[in-house]
């Protein structure tokens, strides 16, 4: 189908260059990837389902009371002064890894 119509819009530029940092590993142009989100709104009646993401109770501080909190924030500064830290880069890459191998299993 010709593409002849032309939309113009503002959006967030940090969203907005996170999307074209996906879609460029994708191999998609941005103009395709809004012609696919489109097309999904039209197939399907809306653009995706919208959720909250579910984060584990032990991550969700909008669920713990305040001592909860406190009490993780302070382990959080004991293991940070007692070098019980890693490079995020670090633990990632190994996070990466172990995904690889079991995926290989």
């Amino acid at each position: 189908m010709e593409k002849t119509a032309t939309l113009n819009l503002r959006v967030n530029p940090i969203a907005k260059q996170r999307a074209e940092n996906v879609l460029k590993q994708l191999g998609i142009p941005m103009s395709t990837a809004i012609d696919m989100y489109f097309n999904q709104i039209a197939l399907v009646g809306g653009p995706f389902p919208i959720t909250l993401p579910k984060a584990t109770l032990s991550a969700d501080a909008d669920r713990m009371t305040d001592a909860e909190v406190v009490e993780k924030l302070s382990r959080g500064i004991e293991d940070t002064d007692a070098g019980r830290t890693r490079r995020a880069a670090d633990a990632f890459r190994e996070h990466r890894s172990r995904r690889a191998e079991r995926k290989m299993k």
